[in-house]
């Protein structure tokens, strides 16, 4: 039986192969070339959750604390990198790496005014999407030989574009 790691490191893969298989080969001529739109439209947000307020507020709750690291500002940080991460940087983080990455607001995962709380399972899964992150530019990037980058790097953005879900159809390039 594998363990959740094994599955996310074998999904990984086969997307990877999936991928280079099409940047080498191209598209099948016998393969339909329509885009088709994220399956599951984004969730909308909580009725009447002002996000730049809920930013601006947060701010003010923690001037003169802003460099201290996260685990002395906010509660119920579980991820290693946030407890030692300066509080302000960890709010930039969530502002535009999760919530701009994901085409969402503080909503998707929290529950204004109680940001600590357990109430969403979408804030477990996007602390595992994180540790998946984590172990592709930190293990699996670097055993791939050749590529250009000497720190190859993917974030949220390289599958989410934008969207819950991470796109899995993208547009042919126009043709040359």
């Amino acid at each position: 039986m594998k363990t959740k790691w094994q599955r996310i490191t074998s999904l990984t893969t086969i997307a990877a192969f999936g991928l280079l298989a099409l940047m080498v080969f191209g598209p099948c001529e016998s393969v339909e070339t329509t885009a088709f739109a994220q399956a599951t439209p984004t969730p909308a947000p909580v009725a009447g959750f002002d996000q730049a307020a809920a930013i601006a507020k947060l701010k003010e709750q923690i001037k003169g604390k802003e460099q201290l690291p996260g685990e002395k500002v906010y509660k119920n940080l579980q991820l290693p990198l946030f407890k030692t991460m300066p509080a302000a940087r960890l709010l930039a983080v969530m502002e535009f790496g999760y919530a701009r990455n994901l085409g969402v607001n503080c909503t998707h995962c929290h529950t204004p005014d109680k940001w600590e709380a357990e109430d969403s399972t979408k804030k477990q899964t996007a602390r595992d999407m994180w540790a998946m992150m984590g172990k592709i530019n930190g293990e699996l990037l670097k055993g791939i030989k050749n590529l250009k980058s000497e720190t190859p790097t993917i974030n949220c953005t390289t599958c989410h574009r934008g969207q819950v879900i991470p796109a899995l159809n993208l547009p042919m390039p126009p043709k040359t």
